[in-house]
């Protein structure tokens, strides 16, 4: 007996449009969507919008750029444990590289793998801290540059030093109606 058409087994007959169309037509909505918001929004903080569409799709605020590094310096000598050294060299050679505004210095404190650790808390963090806090000073105190170009790090366990990387950080933001 073949198998005849009845009004129950009309589901069984194959739709007139593609799945594929349906699916398209869908994904094409909410690119306009999209588009319908961000015009909406164009006079609106573009930075508040972006910080709720990263948090409504549940995304973390991007790290901050780290300035390209395009020279470096290194502060070695320091006793296990101590945070002083001879920094004269060091602030001659910041107060050169950081002639151009544009720049930013990184200062990244560091302890050496073993046994160097600041003597009262006994934590090669604390002491890497203080390293890199004794450079920032010193470079602050002689004028060498502006703490708002400093960018303090901490790596304990890498090696008994301060490394300092100068690089760019982009034009400096000018004041309300300077015409430059």
């Amino acid at each position: 007996m073949s198998a005849a058409l009845t009004p129950d087994s009309w589901d069984e007959i194959a739709p007139a449009r593609s799945v594929w169309l349906i699916t398209l037509a869908d994904l094409a909505l909410l690119l306009v969507g999209f588009f319908v918001l961000l015009q909406a929004h164009r006079e609106a903080d573009r930075a508040r919008l972006f910080a709720g569409l990263r948090n409504g799709f549940g995304v973390e605020a991007p790290a901050p750029i780290d300035p390209m590094a395009v020279a470096r310096a290194r502060v070695d000598g320091y006793a296990p444990g101590s945070a002083d050294a001879d920094l004269a060299a060091t602030i001659a050679w910041a107060r050169d590289v950081a002639r151009d505004k544009r720049t930013a210095i990184t200062i990244t404190g560091s302890t050496a793998p073993t046994g160097d650790v600041d003597p009262r808390t006994g934590s090669a963090a604390i002491l890497a801290a203080d390293r890199a806090r004794t450079v920032a000073a010193a470079l602050v105190a002689q004028r060498a540059v502006s703490p708002d170009r400093l960018i303090l790090r901490i790596a304990p366990g890498h090696r008994r030093a301060v490394t300092l990387s100068v690089g760019f950080a982009g034009d400096p933001e000018l004041p309300a109606g300077d015409p430059q």
